[in-house]
């Protein structure tokens, strides 16, 4: 018989819904603001908003499927000329909403190499689990810092991005080194360049190797479709499918990118 916990005193169920309304709220204020934004976009991002949360409920009676979902935020918006400031918060469940995986907030401090192409960045995570252990479920909590250097290429329509990333793990009761290799790849579809109003494919493929034993450590492949909102914002919705030495599982994504600048500098 499994059991579902509760996170800060409140049921997943409660938090997963009250994650997804917040960040839908929070996303059409940003849009708002924008000086730019017209109403067609605002109509497309209710519908949206509409959609993905009916899709959530949908999913939410499906956990004999084992497909899971992710809601994801990510912000990286300029401090100055040289310096971003990335934040991330992602809200992992084993099926549609409520049943939570993994909470997992990033953020750092990076620092352009070149305008637009190269960055290094320095940053910390925490991530709290609740993975099932013998049907019932437990907790515990990792803190987490990494480095990270992007580099960016641009082959025609294809715009390629390599991530690298060296994780330092500490884990309640161990402390791991991993590094991570992600290519990722995006491509209009309605406009030769990533412009507003764009759809997009977007991919990516990422290998995690621990730099102990065992070496591999999971490896994950992702396709999505994508919408460019504006200059500074943009959305996706795709599938994940992650590999691990002893399973693999699929997991449906639905992410938000915000780049709106803190200083006009």
């Amino acid at each position: 018989m499994t059991k579902k916990i509760e996170t800060f005193g409140f049921s997943n169920e409660f938090l997963g819904l009250e994650f997804l309304f917040l960040l839908f709220h929070f996303v059409e204020s940003l849009i708002s603001r924008q000086k730019k934004s017209n109403n067609k976009i605002m109509k497309f991002f209710k519908k949206l908003a509409v959609s993905v949360l009916c899709f959530g409920s949908i999913l939410s009676f499906a956990q004999e499927s084992g497909l899971g979902a992710w809601y994801m935020y990510f912000g990286n918006n300029k401090i100055s000329k040289k310096l971003n400031f990335h934040n991330e918060i992602q809200y992992r469940n084993f099926d549609g909403i409520g049943d939570l995986e993994q909470l997992l907030i990033r953020t750092g401090i990076g620092y352009d190499l070149t305008e637009n192409n190269n960055n290094v960045l320095l940053g910390y995570g925490f991530i709290l689990s609740q993975p099932y252990v013998k049907g019932e479920k437990s907790e515990n909590i990792e803190h987490r810092i990494f480095q990270q250097f992007i580099t960016k290429q641009k082959f025609g329509r294809f715009n390629l991005q390599h991530r690298y990333r060296l994780e330092e793990r500490f884990l309640q009761d161990d402390f791991r080194m991993r590094f991570r290799y992600l290519l990722g790849l995006n491509i209009p579809i309605n406009n030769k360049e990533m412009l507003p109003k764009t759809v997009y494919i977007s991919a990516y493929n990422e290998i995690f190797l621990n730099l102990d034993s065992p070496v591999f450590d999971r490896n994950r492949v992702y396709g999505a479709l994508g919408f460019i909102i504006n200059k500074n914002m943009r959305i996706e919705a795709g599938y994940m499918n992650q590999l691990q030495e002893n399973k693999n599982r699929g997991q449906i994504q639905i992410g938000f990118y915000n780049n709106i600048p803190f200083t006009k500098n």
